[in-house]
């Protein structure tokens, strides 16, 4: 088996901030949001940095975990790691950075109700 054939590592929610820190030089606030029977993880253009962030740091971390197990548990850690180390683009005001999920088999319908 080679590594191709692995599961990915799950995320860690230290190394997604980390990844936002290192490529944006702040802590963007992540959504995960469902239209037309599609995931798609964002990447806002709020940020905990900001003083009018509506979150703390405890209530941006704690999102932040219960966000990364979602993403876990749906199986999409390796497309998530990739495109936050590997895009170009960057959040800007009123506009979002969006991933769309490409959910394994059987994961889509235990999670778009």
């Amino acid at each position: 088996m080679d590594s191709a054939d692995l599961p990915a590592a799950p995320l860690v929610a230290l190394e997604v901030l980390e990844l936002l820190r290192r490529r944006w030089q702040a802590s963007y606030d992540l959504q995960l949001i469902s239209r037309r029977g599609r995931l798609y993880l964002q990447v806002m253009w709020g940020y905990l940095e900001q003083q009018s962030f509506p979150l703390d740091a405890e209530q941006y971390a704690a999102k932040l975990e219960e966000l990364v197990g979602t993403l876990n548990g749906l199986g999409v850690a390796a497309q998530v790691r990739h495109w936050l180390n590997s895009t170009t683009d960057k959040p800007r005001l009123g506009k979002a950075m969006t991933l769309p999920l490409e959910l394994p088999q059987g994961r889509a319908s235990e999670f778009l109700l």
